[in-house]
């Protein structure tokens, strides 16, 4: 695995993530985002980040909780060292870099990972924009959440060398990559992508070919939209929801405290993109309105905001 220069496009909540678990791996990282206004909306968002892994790393040293995964994998007998992983993650945010010049941040990456909206005529912009800046070698993923990678695959001017690279959210602990080729995906590329979800503490989940909304989103959307047209239709309200979910099933998160650590704006996108949503009447239609107006127009866009669905500190 050749990779050592990795770029992120987009400082969103996962984008975020991605950028710093791969900075805590001992990659070369740099974040592109459009303005300097971007870089401050995106600085907190690193920040809760880079403690959640501190925290986590002086917990375990103090035997008080397991390390997730992302941060550490377990092998055999191995013992983690915390030194080691403490120096990493104090480096990976202090040395955090990120660019407004999209020509700088490419210039010699190895790997380009896309986080922008999802939107597929901005993502389709944004790679037209772009392929005539990339150096040869460079292969591009796409975190798309929902989009195939070969509604894409013709505006990046490399298709061979593209493919979807999908992190879920959290991903210090739920440490999946799904990667997911088109029919002109090189195998290279596809195991050279594999390799580097690997060395940054990922568990590949390999597919064998296109589905929209891959392995995770194709279980969790369903469940997500079912909820929230419980709350549209006016059924009952978000902490019932939430606590029926929760009861029944024993888990750790109803599905609004999942929408609020997706953040709302994802949530949003994804609906407003569904085939029936230019019909008002239609239930995608109406939670879009609903994330909208009440949501979105409001600043309430999840954890990363400090209220979504539920406040937080």
């Amino acid at each position: 695995m050749m990779f050592k220069n990795v770029t992120l496009i987009g400082g969103g909540v996962l984008g975020s993530q991605i950028a710093y678990q791969t900075a805590f791996r001992g990659f070369n990282v740099t974040t592109y985002v459009r303005s300097e206004a971007s870089i401050e909306r995106s600085l907190p968002k690193l920040a809760r980040v880079h403690n959640i892994y501190a925290a986590q790393i002086q917990a375990a040293r103090e035997g008080g909780a397991a390390l997730g995964h992302g941060i550490f994998t377990q092998r055999g007998d191995e013992s983690p060292d915390f030194d080691a992983l403490s120096a990493a993650a104090e480096s990976a945010y202090e040395n955090f870099r990120y660019s407004t010049d999209l020509a700088e941040a490419v210039r010699d990456a190895d790997l380009v990972i896309e986080a922008l909206s999802e939107n597929l005529q901005e993502k389709r912009d944004f790679y037209e924009k772009m392929r005539n800046l990339l150096p040869e070698k460079t292969i591009i993923a796409t975190n798309s959440s929902t989009l195939l990678p070969s509604m894409l695959a013709d505006a990046t001017g490399r298709p061979e060398k593209f493919l979807a690279l999908h992190f879920a959210n959290n991903i210090w602990v739920s440490n999946t990559a799904e990667i997911m080729g088109h029919t002109a995906t090189s195998q290279n590329v596809y195991d050279e992508v594999s390799a580097f979800a690997e060395a940054i503490n990922m568990v590949p989940i390999k597919l064998k070919k296109e589905k929209s909304g891959y392995l995770l989103n194709s279980l969790l959307v369903p469940f997500l939209t079912a909820a929230q047209a419980l709350l549209v239709d006016g059924i009952a309200d978000v902490e019932t929801i939430d606590k029926v979910w929760l009861l029944a099933n024993e888990t750790p998160h109803g599905p609004f405290q999942v929408l609020d650590i997706v953040g709302i704006t994802t949530a949003y996108n994804i609906v407003a993109n569904s085939p029936d949503a230019g019909n008002p009447e239609s239930l995608s239609a109406r939670i879009a309105k609903m994330l909208k107006e009440d949501f979105i127009d409001k600043g309430k866009l999840g954890i990363s905001s400090g209220e979504g669905f539920y406040k937080y500190k």
